[in-house]
């Protein structure tokens, strides 16, 4: 495959990474998507805007950064290795000079990002994350830039999975009621595992996002609490799992069916709603 003018091909992918010294570690999660086709389709489903302001995190060495940019974004790309993010500023100059002004770079680990370092509120988040801390990049920007109204990520399709499931399913966990208290999460592609450089061992999708507004008068971290531990015995009964919670295992029952909620259903059956439900009815008491 060729190169294609304004984006990254495999050759210069691998040309930029000999030039860096790079070898891509598993630890930061380097897997480099080096197909145009992929990055354009990418930018499609994201729905980016001309003019738009995306947070990417992990941009790597450039092939999405480059795909947003040509699409009119305004990008800010957090990169927590230092090389990398040296680099991207002369890549976008090399491969699309008209668009530098429209690049920020921010060398900082996602997980710790606050909302007053960045030069603008972003609207959206489109990336390839690494995927052992997605689910946790994508609750902690969520959390930190309340501006965020959409976003499209590329992780592990067995991630995927978990933050798309609806109640019920038997991946529906953790994240998938976390992220649906900011909005509504969806499966919307597969990736194949030949866009990338190396080759990851695990198959990857795209997860769609967009936000809507929380389940009224209930404290988040109340309803965190509550989903970690109806989850974290998820094969008993909520009144079993919630008894710690709840301080004896009558008060998690009277406060279940305060809510409305029966005692002897388990977590997985619940939606975000019941568990702001339960949480309201333990701050009334």
């Amino acid at each position: 495959m060729t190169d294609t003018p304004g984006l990254l091909g495999a050759a210069e992918i691998r040309r930029l990474a000999a030039a860096l010294g790079l070898r891509p570690t598993k630890k930061l999660g380097q897997n480099f998507v080096h197909d145009a086709n992929t990055v354009r389709r990418i930018v499609g489903l994201a729905g980016v805007d001309p003019g738009e302001v995306v947070v990417e995190v992990g941009p790597g060495l450039g092939s999405l950064t480059l795909g947003l940019l040509h699409a009119g974004a305004h990008v800010v790309a957090v990169e927590i290795d230092p090389v990398l993010a040296a680099r991207l500023p002369d890549t976008v100059a090399e491969h699309a000079p008209g668009a530098v002004e429209r690049l920020t770079v921010v060398e900082r680990d996602a997980l710790r990002l606050r909302a007053d370092e960045l030069p603008t509120p972003p609207t959206a988040l489109v990336a390839n994350l690494p995927y052992n801390v997605a689910v946790p990049v994508v609750l902690h920007l969520l959390a930190e830039l309340p501006s965020l109204r959409h976003a499209l990520v590329m992780v592990q399709t067995e991630v995927a999975d978990r933050m798309a499931a609806r109640p019920g399913s038997r991946v529906y966990g953790v994240p998938s009621v976390k992220l649906a208290w900011y909005g509504h999460a969806r499966k919307v592609a597969s990736v194949p595992r030949s866009v990338f450089w190396p080759v990851p061992n695990v198959d990857s999708s795209l997860v769609e996002f967009e936000r809507s507004t929380p389940p009224p008068d209930a404290d988040r971290d109340t309803v965190f609490a509550l989903i970690d531990a109806a989850f974290a015995q998820r094969r008993k009964t909520l009144r079993a799992a919630l008894t710690s919670w709840a301080g004896s295992a009558d008060r998690a029952a009277d406060l279940l069916s305060d809510a409305g909620v029966d005692p002897t259903t388990r977590g997985e059956r619940l939606t975000v709603e019941q568990f702001a439900a339960i949480a309201r009815a333990a701050a009334t008491v």
